[in-house]
């Protein structure tokens, strides 16, 4: 399921949409003008200009009796506080527009604000509504914002709508961790800008409560303006215990560690970390959360990779587990959506080629027991089994794959007693596992890149809204690879993101354990020849591709 678009409604009355958008040809000078820049406008906005001017005999929409229209101010100030929606305020023109509006003295000049004016506004929405990169040109099998926006539309709407703030407000993403990361960023912004956090606490091997650290107050004043410790705890010298422990330990928390209270290499490490690389990873949060907002009208289960979190929603409330996910060396697990069509109560598990070929042919090499001790049979391209023992000749075979390993149902099978299946190119799912040791660490990729549970019965009971005795019996009957279709539409997505906001105000915020975000601050890096160096958007080589619906044109006015 995909996120339903709320509809940006606004009081036009003069808007009427057609089946083929018409060009009226220029009357005036100004007006000349205008279409000769719309023509000449870059490739990523130049369809949509024509779309929106040319009904209108390109006359002007933000500029009325020779100044700017109200809701050109407002859409300027928008410009112009873009980092505050965690973009990049020269890809909109930030800082040229006051020049422009002080120099409106020529036809030209009115021409060039109106065509700035409404390129500046177009890659706006369109970043703020669906982000600034396409996820699938960084490897992310996610559809970015599949309710397209008609740019014209949307420009013409807020060149006449009487609250530019709020109609902005509706293009968004509506998901309360949306709203939740937007005000986290505000909150971290003003903590970067106390440049005294930026100094590094001294390192040492290792700081236990009761023990003693010159640098306490250094460590308090950050966990003060971190929002770990209050305002009014007490310090004893530099003797490290009580509050500011307990502080630590909730640093901790929020950080992905062992909230334990000491504080080794790895704490150091996240409280050195300064308040604007946090900002960073919450404009990038940001632009992921624009990608595929979480659905909002039905059930939904969102992986948080980097976090090893999963998190279960519906209309009765929230079920959160730890996972585990893919090896960060060699066996990541890949960000995709899908839904759930099936939950498997004992399951087979097919080898999967790369893991026969590696792991359980060397296995057979040395010792041909291998697969009957570990309730591995061998199948063919049928799924008929041909047993446990293994000649010289079915060892060819299956090296070559022309035969398949299969592990019979049980607590023993790597999937352990249940799976959840959403039809994926990746063949990735959810599902149990004999080994549980790993769901006590702080840190869980271990996987070959499906996702395991830590609780996977009352993710079963939540799924097909079942009693707890039901699972429990189906997960622990005789019926092997029983296929059961849960009631109800469940989209899954597998995310990844690096800060994550709670509804308490903190922030939690995780390692870029997959290099996930350093190649997203390349990609937004390279988007633009940068508007400064380039004269601004009104030449801006872009290479963006405009998320644009073709449909509806702006009819004539």
């Amino acid at each position: 399921m995909k996120r339903t678009l709320s509809v940006l409604i606004l009081v036009v009355t003069t808007l009427s949409l057609s089946a083929q958008t018409v060009e009226v040809a220029p009357t005036t000078p100004v007006t000349r003008e205008v279409r000769d820049l719309a023509a000449a406008a870059p490739a990523d906005v130049r369809t949509d200009l024509r779309n929106l001017y040319g009904p209108l005999a390109y006359r002007l929409v933000w500029i009325r009796n020779s100044r700017p229209t109200a809701q050109a101010l407002a859409m300027i100030n928008a410009f112009e506080t873009a980092d505050a929606k965690g973009l990049r305020p020269a890809d909109y023109d930030g800082g040229r527009w006051q020049p422009r509006v002080q120099n409106l003295t020529t036809d030209s000049a009115f021409a060039e604000l109106e065509i700035a004016m409404s390129i500046a506004a177009m890659r706006y929405v369109s970043d703020l509504h669906s982000g600034r990169i396409d996820p699938l040109s960084i490897g992310f099998e996610l559809d970015a914002a599949p309710e397209k926006l008609y740019r014209p539309d949307v420009i013409w709407q807020l060149a006449n709508t009487p609250d530019v703030v709020n109609a902005i407000s509706h293009i968004e993403p509506q998901q309360p961790e949306y709203k939740l990361l937007l005000a986290a960023l505000g909150t971290w912004r003003g903590i970067a800008a106390d440049a005294s956090l930026d100094a590094p606490l001294p390192v040492v091997t290792k700081l236990s409560p009761n023990g003693e650290y010159e640098a306490l107050p250094q460590l308090a004043a950050k966990l003060r303006a971190f929002g770990d410790l209050t305002a009014d705890a007490q310090l004893n010298g530099n003797r490290y215990e009580g509050a500011i422990v307990d502080a630590v330990k909730h640093f901790q928390d929020r950080h992905g560690l062992d909230a334990d209270g000491v504080i080794s290499k790895k704490t150091f490490a996240q409280l050195n970390v300064t308040a604007s690389q946090r900002v960073k990873q919450i404009e990038l949060a940001l632009e992921r959360a624009r990608w595929t907002p979480v659905a909002t009208d039905g059930p939904s289960i969102v992986v948080n990779i980097p976090e090893f979190t999963l998190r279960a929603h519906d209309e009765n409330g929230d079920l959160t587990m730890r996972v585990v996910v893919g090896k960060a060396a060699g066996h990541k697990t890949p960000v995709f959506e899908g839904d759930i069509k099936h939950v498997v109560f004992r399951p087979y598990w097919s080898v999967p080629p790369a893991i026969q070929r590696a792991e359980i042919v060397p296995h057979l090499e040395k010792d041909r027991g291998y697969l009957a001790r570990n309730s591995y049979e061998v199948v063919d391209d049928a799924g008929v089994s041909l047993g446990t023992s293994v000649s010289d000749d079915t060892l060819r075979r299956l090296k070559s794959l022309q035969l398949q390993v299969r592990q019979k149902p049980g607590k023993s099978n790597a999937l352990g007693l249940v799976k959840f299946l959403f039809p994926n190119d990746n063949n990735v799912y959810l599902h149990d596992t004999p080994s549980q040791s790993t769901f006590a660490l702080a840190r869980r990729d271990a996987s070959h890149g499906c996702i395991r549970l830590s609780d996977p019965a009352a993710l079963a009971a939540w799924a097909l809204q079942w009693t707890p005795d039901k699972v429990k019996a189906a997960m622990t009957g005789e019926h092997n690879d029983d296929y059961v279709r849960p009631p109800r539409p469940i989209a899954v997505t597998i995310t990844y993101a690096t800060a994550v906001a709670r509804a308490n105000g903190e922030v939690a915020f995780f390692d870029d354990i997959y290099g996930h975000d350093t190649t997203l601050v390349t990609a937004l890096d390279q988007r633009f020849m940068k508007p400064a160096q380039a004269g601004g958007v009104l030449m801006a080589a872009s290479q963006f591709i405009p998320r644009a619906d073709a449909g509806s044109p702006v009819a004539s006015r």
